[in-house]
């Protein structure tokens, strides 16, 4: 478990460095694309019609 841990935390820390080498264009590209899906998610609606054929 010990190990698990260790091999998941440096993990993280690897994409943590990852996110730092990053432009601020590239972080602002990111953070508009997720802005942008949020917002869609937020409108959408989820509607059921059940399949019934006469």
């Amino acid at each position: 478990m010990d190990k698990q841990k260790q091999t998941f935390d440096k993990a993280e820390l690897d994409l943590l460095k990852e996110g730092l080498k990053r432009s601020y264009k590239e972080r602002f590209e990111m953070a508009t694309r997720l802005y942008k899906i949020q917002q869609t998610m937020n409108k959408a609606t989820i509607t059921h019609k059940p399949f019934i054929s006469k």
